[in-house]
């Protein structure tokens, strides 16, 4: 499961550039025992009988999968991809370096490794290994794979490195030296556990935990903010924030910096998902910062801290009204004197078709993408006093952009582009010279010549016009036997936009199969409204919208139900999920991945509870009834002809849960239905805990897919 915040850098939440780096793990809450739910045992994740059940399944779908005929083919393939050694680096900035977190063959858990722009610039970097991840594992007899860095601002080498045991959010933390590749004796420890972190000072960590009874949220996250000097015992640590027990996804920390030396501590309550509550640090003590309920901050330039809004808002101080889904800034200085009387400028405002996505902030310039009809656009910023101007970034159409870092101390920047047929590249840029060029190009790994790609538009239920892509052959026939994959997400504002997969590419396209992605409601396609208008209640407009999509393509006749298949993971494991108990007529494949399923019981399990702003509470009579209605592990009923589902989640999924994909099965079973269930024993919210077990599962879709589908 996703969010936005810009102070997170793992769970998927955006990050600014400007931003000391955080650490999050998600939550595990014991769950409430029913009566009514035979199979709530599946929920005690690791007992000796969740997990003889799981065993008998994988072996008996493994049998299954292993006696296909193109099984082997597949898991080679996938292996040889997700190993390939000459895939294209991502690269992040600091300073005058670069860092990759890169896995290949040799490394299947991951290497940390740097290099200089210069040297990544050429064609054959020479890089060297910061941490090799593998390495450490071996040594200390832990299954280490990392959860990312939050590294000291600005310039200094040393960072907070996050391990998890197996995958799982909850992390190990500890200081290590960027440049000597060591962990420092002696240094910063914080011990496994959900946590976030920032550095305030080279001696000085602000750190969000579970500090004892009373610090976590029902969710599992923590609330309660200390700063912990150097040299003390960490449960010395002084008190800076409290939130509350109520809080649905705890509090986050962050230290905003410029290149002028401004700084600002920030604390963001999350006391509903999407409405969290921020305050700063003064002189005069931790104040609430007047920005509306739906806000992120999104960092510090030249003086003014950057504010990204998800309502309309006309503050009092100004009397100057702003759009929902702008981008506005607000003097440091008048924050630190009078946080509670603000009174902002626009930096951005969209328009009825162009939306802003995500911000870089660099010394002097920002770098803004925006969506365009779901096209990425981008454009640098520069801040005067007399407000901003923008120039637009020359970049090809119909492709997917993103800022993959931004350097502080200058404004250069990388962004990656990518299509669903174009290979990834790297892009160097420079914000203060207004330049955009490309750094690297990811060579083809599968073959797209014969490959085009629309973006056609179907009608919902209600009327409104749902955009999706199709990526087909050239070639295709209009005659209903073309073999399709379908997928979406459909929540937490989180925009679905084409990108390159090569799995999906060599084990899907190449043979002929054609591939949707569809930017149904609930996603940020098209701003903070295209959200709201799938939340709670209304949630089953997401639904059709899926729906619509499919009888699309069916009257197009690109595809028939005998061909078409679904799949979505997460939240997008609840859509497929949903889909597969309200419309099991229209297709004959659905993989579900590391889904949410039991909406009855969802806010007991894992994280869950952090999620009821997007889709409402058991505790509300019209939010239950409504959930009842949709619930897919409630829906599911004897007799009905489902498609054989592949269900497939991890153990140490302690995000979503493998309860639901579990229970879900189970009923299925109950009810004399085929399935495939695999549970993968390690790694995390969606992925293993090396190329080996990612490429297993890939092998797993594609080989259920074509024998479905394709056949």
């Amino acid at each position: 499961m996703q969010a936005r915040s810009s102070i997170n850098v793992t769970l998927g939440f955006a990050v600014a550039a400007s931003i000391t780096c955080a650490i999050l793990a998600g939550a595990q809450k014991t769950p409430a025992t029913s009566a009514e739910d035979k199979y709530i045992w599946l929920e005690d994740v690791s007992s000796a009988r969740s997990m003889e059940w799981v065993n008998a399944h994988n072996e008996r779908s493994m049998k299954a999968f292993e006696a296909d005929p193109r099984w082997q083919a597949f898991v080679d393939e996938a292996v040889m991809l997700a190993g390939n050694p000459e895939r294209l680096p991502v690269p992040a900035l600091r300073g005058d370096e670069v860092y990759n977190s890169w896995r290949d063959s040799e490394h299947p858990r991951g290497l940390l490794r740097k290099t200089t722009v210069a040297d990544y610039l050429t064609p054959a970097p020479h890089w060297r290994t910061v941490i090799d991840f593998d390495a450490l594992g071996k040594e200390e007899h832990v299954n280490w794979v990392p959860k990312g860095q939050a590294c000291l601002y600005p310039g200094d080498e040393y960072c907070i490195m996050a391990i998890s045991d197996g995958g799982e959010d909850a992390i190990t933390g500890r200081e290590f030296d960027l440049k000597t590749g060591k962990f420092v004796p002696g240094g910063f420890q914080l011990p496994h556990g959900k946590q976030r972190v920032s550095w305030q000072d080279k001696d000085t960590l602000l750190v969000a935990r579970d500090w004892g009874n009373g610090t976590m949220t029902k969710s599992g996250y923590p609330f309660v903010v200390k700063r912990w000097k150097r040299g003390t015992p960490l449960d010395g640590a002084e008190e800076m924030f409290r939130g509350a027990a109520t809080d649905e996804t705890g509090v986050f920390v962050g230290v905003l910096h410029d290149a002028q030396g401004h700084s600002l501590v920030t604390y963001r309550r999350g006391v509903t998902f999407f409405a969290p509550e921020w305050f700063v640090e003064t002189t005069r003590g931790v104040e609430r910062l007047a920005v509306p309920a739906k806000s992120d901050v999104r960092g510090l330039i030249d003086g003014r801290v950057i504010v990204e809004i998800h309502e309309d808002w006309t503050p009092a101080a100004s009397g100057q009204k702003f759009r929902q889904g702008s981008l506005v800034e607000l003097k440091l200085l008048d924050v630190l004197k009078d946080p509670a009387h603000l009174k902002p400028g626009v930096v951005f405002e969209p328009t009825e078709q162009e939306f802003f996505e995500n911000a870089g902030v660099g010394r002097s310039r920002l770098v803004l993408t925006t969506l365009a009809n779901v096209q990425g656009r981008a454009y640098a910023y520069t801040p005067s006093a007399n407000g901003w101007t923008k120039t637009r970034l020359t970049l090809p159409d119909n492709v997917a952009i993103s800022i993959t870092s931004m350097s502080t101390t200058d404004d250069q920047f990388f962004m990656s582009v990518t299509g669903f047929v174009t290979p990834p590249s790297v892009w160097l840029g420079d914000a203060a010279k207004g330049t955009l060029s490309v750094a690297k190009t990811e060579k083809a790994q599968f073959d797209a010549s014969s490959l085009t790609v629309e973006q056609l538009f179907a009608k919902s239920k209600d009327g409104t016009k749902v955009p999706y892509f199709v990526v087909h052959p050239k070639n295709m026939k209009y005659d209903g036997w073309n073999a399709t994959l379908m997928t979406a997400y459909g929540g937490f504002e989180l925009a679905q936009k084409p990108g390159y997969s090569a799995v999906r590419g060599k084990l899907w396209l190449e043979r002929g199969g054609v591939f949707v992605l569809a930017n149904i409601r609930g996603g940020g396609e098209f701003g903070p409204a295209w959200h709201e208008a799938g939340l709670k209640t209304n949630r089953q407009r997401i639904y059709d919208d899926f729906a619509a999509v499919a009888e699309d393509l069916i009257a197009r006749k690109i595809t028939s139900t005998t061909h078409l298949g679904i799949e979505g993971g997460s939240n997008g494991g609840l859509l497929v999920g949903v889909e597969i108990t309200q419309r099991p007529e229209l297709w004959n494949a659905v993989v579900i991945d590391i889904p949410l399923l039991d909406m009855l019981r969802y806010e007991y399990i894992q994280a869950g509870a952090s999620w009821v702003a997007e889709y409402g509470s058991v505790n509300v009579p019209a939010e239950r009834e409504f959930l009842s209605r949709i619930s897919p592990y409630n829906q599911l009923k004897p007799g009905v002809a489902y498609p054989e589902p592949f269900i497939f989640t991890t153990t140490k999924d302690d995000r979503v849960g493998p309860q639901h994909a579990r229970k879900f099965a189970a009923k299925m079973e109950e009810f004399h239905e085929p399935f495939l269930f695999y549970e993968l024993v390690e790694g995390g919210h969606g992925s293993g805990a090396s190329i080996q077990q990612d490429a297993q599962t890939s092998a797993m879709r594609y080989v259920y897919l074509t024998k479905k589908l394709m056949n």
